[in-house]
């Protein structure tokens, strides 16, 4: 198997294991969850129900990809995506907001970004990704993170990682920045 595969596997366990980690978060704060997803096509939520008696845990998952979708499932605001565009911070937490408020979930995540290979431009490269995150009875957040550009793949799997451990500090699940838990 050549080192990309290998590199590629290796990534997947650890999706597969912070996934599992935020669910049983989930499960000790008795909240579910659910995601907004536009550059990452479902990955976040896929990754998730990809584990046993997740039902009891995940909600739903909203793949909004076009900024249509964004405003008809979301309720992202027009002005919103017109006056900072679909990737940046207030469409980011717009998506998570929403998230929340359509759904049963006391947690939501939320990613758009550009995944390449095109899209990019000077202010919002390929790989720059927002993140938002809504917890019922605080406000939301947001954070960006610019992947490198190691392919579409890359970027889309990198995102559903940062989700997932945003999620789990969100959670106190004692998670350092990287995902590893804390000693």
């Amino acid at each position: 198997m050549n080192e990309p595969d290998d590199v590629g596997e290796v990534t997947r366990t650890e999706i597969g294991t912070l996934a599992d980690r935020l669910l049983k978060a989930c499960a000790r704060h008795k909240i579910l969850v659910a995601t907004a997803e536009s550059c990452t096509g479902g990955l976040i939520i896929a990754a998730m129900t990809d584990i046993p008696g997740s039902s009891s845990m995940v909600d739903r998952g909203f793949v909004t990809y076009s900024n249509e979708a964004k405003m008809e499932m979301l309720g992202v605001r027009a002005a919103t995506l017109e006056a900072y565009g679909a990737v940046s911070s207030p469409t980011a937490r717009e998506m998570a907001i929403g998230a929340l408020a359509r759904s049963h979930a006391g947690i939501a995540l939320a990613v758009t970004g550009i995944a390449g290979p095109d899209g990019g431009s000077a202010e919002k490269p390929v790989g720059l990704v927002w993140f938002g995150l809504a917890l019922k009875g605080k406000p939301a957040i947001t954070e960006s993170r610019t992947f490198e550009n190691n392919g579409r793949d890359f970027i889309r799997r990198e995102t559903c990682r940062h989700a997932l451990i945003m999620g789990l500090r969100a959670l106190d699940d004692h998670v350092q920045a990287d995902g590893s838990p804390r000693p």
